[in-house]
């Protein structure tokens, strides 16, 4: 198979031939339609993701069909179309089986833990647990978002967050996870005030039907003016940046919450005698467990959440490779097509 390997952290990734993958028990090979790049693959070709070793095949955002399957079988077959969230639970132990296979602390997750999507297949652990079905008429382009940046979105407002509709949700970053909380807060009857440094990226959160798009330059007053109601009750940080954590806190009315979904390189300083005084509330949010899909894709079946609206690019492994060490562009999300 073709795929994009990285051999040093930093280093120009290269598209090379290698051996296809075999199915782990239990688990299938999918072969991949589709395939998102998102911030965390560059966070990992960096080489500040302690599970990837070298060399590496990125990628965690996917959709595709099953083409093999491991042994001791699974409900799956050959042809079915599935897409995965990024954090694949092993099924088995109290996280999972409560439904917390998020946070399973033997966890797999392609293009991180083993090889991953930027290549023609990729294989997939605990099938069972961890694929989600796709329908054969959803664009690809979209579908393979829903593994990673839809899905964590939608937890972090829903799941963590308890988004309502009527009220005015902040939102930190207009990256992939950013722009996709745009999208689902207006599916879910809200709205979404975003703050981010970059004009392009502002512009683009508007186009999506974000209400209001603040420079985070102009500070928390902005902000809180911009959401009306002394603040806002719930903020998403998205954008893994420690300058927008601290705007987000200040952002917040009293007992507010923050929701931390950007991976960030250093651990940041908190303002923690305003969260005292004020009983603010920093949570985080790593991903969605594939139990938790169903309201998901309900939205994206009734025709509420378009996941394709988020896409700005679609090309082959080249221009993943190329992309994968180049600056993101501000608004802009690239899906691979292998």
């Amino acid at each position: 198979m073709r795929a994009v390997r990285i051999t040093a952290f930093g280093a120009p990734p290269e598209v090379v031939d290698l051996p296809d993958p075999t199915p782990p028990a239990g688990g299938v090979v999918v072969r991949v339609e589709a395939t998102g790049l998102c911030a965390s693959d560059r966070f990992a070709w960096a080489g500040h993701d302690g599970d990837v070793t070298l060399p590496h095949v990125p990628g965690h955002e996917l959709v595709g069909r099953v083409v093999a399957t491991g042994t001791g079988g699974t409900r799956f077959r050959a042809g079915d179309r599935v897409t995965a969230p990024f954090v694949c639970g092993c099924g088995v132990c109290p996280d999972c089986r409560a439904g917390r296979a998020q946070v399973c602390p033997h966890q797999q997750q392609p293009g991180f833990t083993h090889d991953g999507s930027f290549a023609e297949l990729v294989a997939l652990h605990h099938a069972d647990h961890n694929l989600v079905p796709v329908p054969d008429d959803a664009d690809a382009a979209g579908a393979a978002l829903l593994g990673c940046r839809v899905a964590t979105a939608h937890r972090a407002l829903v799941g963590r967050g308890g988004l309502v509709a009527g009220e005015r949700v902040l939102v930190l970053g207009a990256g992939g996870v950013g722009l996709a909380a745009v999208l689902i807060a207006a599916a879910l009857g809200a709205e979404s005030v975003v703050a981010d440094p970059s004009p392009a990226a502002r512009a683009r959160a508007v186009e999506l039907g974000a209400v209001a798009a603040v420079d985070t330059a102009h500070g928390p007053d902005a902000v809180r003016e911009a959401i009306g109601d002394g603040g806002a009750r719930l903020a998403v940080e998205a954008a893994g940046r420690a300058d927008a954590l601290d705007l987000g806190v200040r952002s917040l009315r009293r007992q507010g919450t923050l929701v931390q979904v950007g991976l960030l390189a250093r651990e940041p300083v908190v303002p923690v005698p305003l969260m005292i005084a004020h009983e603010l509330t920093v949570t985080g949010s790593h991903g969605m467990a594939a139990a938790d899909y169903p309201e998901l894709m309900a939205l994206v079946a009734d025709g509420r959440l378009d996941p394709g609206r988020l896409v700005t690019r679609r090309a082959g492994l080249e221009a993943l490779a190329e992309a994968l060490a180049a600056a993101p562009e501000p608004g802009g999300i690239l899906v691979g097509l292998p």
